[in-house]
């Protein structure tokens, strides 16, 4: 750079003695600051386009709220802001992949400050019929990893493993002497789920008629017949979208495995640990809060089939369309909207610190 000054102003002083003005050289312009962000609502997917009616996890959020700007991405989907409140809607893509991708890429996007900013996850799942119903919303304490970990057929596997798919740097499945977990499993802040819990779980949900005749299926469990309610429960995610009754049996202790018999496995999604493991790398950067990240998963299937059906023969009949697939994009549109407003309006405390179950109760009349 001293070199350039010297070579600019001898070229200058050249001009002058011949005669000639200098050249004036403009200065760069000054970048524009970044744009401070509130909360960012993750979503992971939507149907056919913007506005076409057909609504994914992302429709009723453009439909309803102020976004009145939007930016284009390198990622999955352009982002959108409601400059107003300063939240900021994301949609990550499909799988782990995209949502780390994405994530990432926001995170080290220049033009938003997300360092203070809330992460919301707010989509659809699987959940297991003994804990809840379709339209109904769970709040995850911890995300487990359903595809880091060794695998054998369960053709080929010994005779008395309950399945092939164990825990890497272990000898069998559900080996006591598992390592620590490097992307296995991540911890939500607790007080913050719990806030987050408190804060919606009287909400009362839509219960969309049509619901009734798939819950009414599931003559075994009383919790999967239920009028859709809010609830605490944690995610498993896997890139594979598997279903029956033997894999929700595997997916629960999966998750008991490693969470140490803390975490109960309730929905079945993809990106969930995609989204917290680019978070924590962005922690470690400076870039975000990890603390600041919250898990809502909301019912648009069952698990497992009911009485009567094949894990195939259900599998194929959801295909064709998630029974409460309406009824969870309403429920996670509205539980997520009560945590975001509360966020975004009592700012001027939650920009400094996390809130917590009491001031709930002080809130109250």
């Amino acid at each position: 750079m001293k070199l350039f000054a010297v070579l600019l102003t001898a070229s200058a002083l050249s001009l002058v003695a011949c005669g000639q003005a200098p050249v004036q050289v403009a200065a760069p312009a000054a970048a524009p600051a970044p744009i401070p962000v509130k909360v960012v609502l993750v979503t992971m997917f939507e149907i056919g386009t913007d506005d076409d009616g057909k609504a994914g996890e992302f429709e009723l959020w453009k439909q309803r709220r102020h976004l009145t700007q939007s930016f284009k991405f390198g990622g999955y989907h352009d982002l959108y802001l409601e400059p107003d409140t300063g939240l900021l809607v994301m949609v990550t893509g499909i799988g782990t992949a995209n949502s780390a991708a994405s994530t990432m890429m926001l995170g080290m996007d220049p033009r938003f400050d997300v360092s203070k900013a809330y992460w919301l996850v707010d989509g659809i799942a699987g959940f297991d019929p003994a804990d809840a119903s379709i339209g109904s919303a769970a709040w995850a304490s911890f995300a487990v990893d359903g595809d880091l970990a060794h695998e054998i057929d369960a053709r080929e596997m010994p005779k008395e493993w309950p399945f092939g798919y164990f825990a890497r740097y272990t000898k069998k499945p559900f080996d006591e002497n598992k390592p620590q977990p490097t992307g296995e499993m991540f911890a939500l802040d607790a007080g913050l789920t719990d806030w987050a819990f408190a804060l919606t779980k009287d909400m009362v949900l839509p219960d969309i008629p049509s619901l009734a005749a798939t819950r009414n299926l599931y003559t075994e469990h009383p919790n999967a017949r239920r009028a859709p309610f809010v609830l605490k429960g944690d995610t498993l995610s896997a890139m594979t979208f598997w279903h029956g009754a033997l894999l929700n049996d595997w997916a629960n202790k999966w998750v008991n495995y490693w969470t140490e018999g803390k975490g109960e496995f309730v929905s079945s999604a993809m990106e969930d640990t995609g989204t917290l493991q680019a978070l924590t790398y962005l922690a470690n950067a400076g870039k975000v809060d990890r603390q600041r990240a919250l898990v809502l998963r909301t019912a648009s299937n069952y698990t497992m089939q009911p009485p009567g059906l094949t894990a195939a023969q259900n599998l194929l009949k959801e295909n064709e369309g998630y029974a409460g697939l309406e009824a969870a994009v309403e429920s996670a549109y509205l539980v997520g909207s009560k945590v975001i407003d509360t966020l975004i309006a009592h700012w001027d405390i939650y920009q400094d610190r996390l809130p917590t179950v009491n001031d709930i109760a002080k809130a109250a009349p």
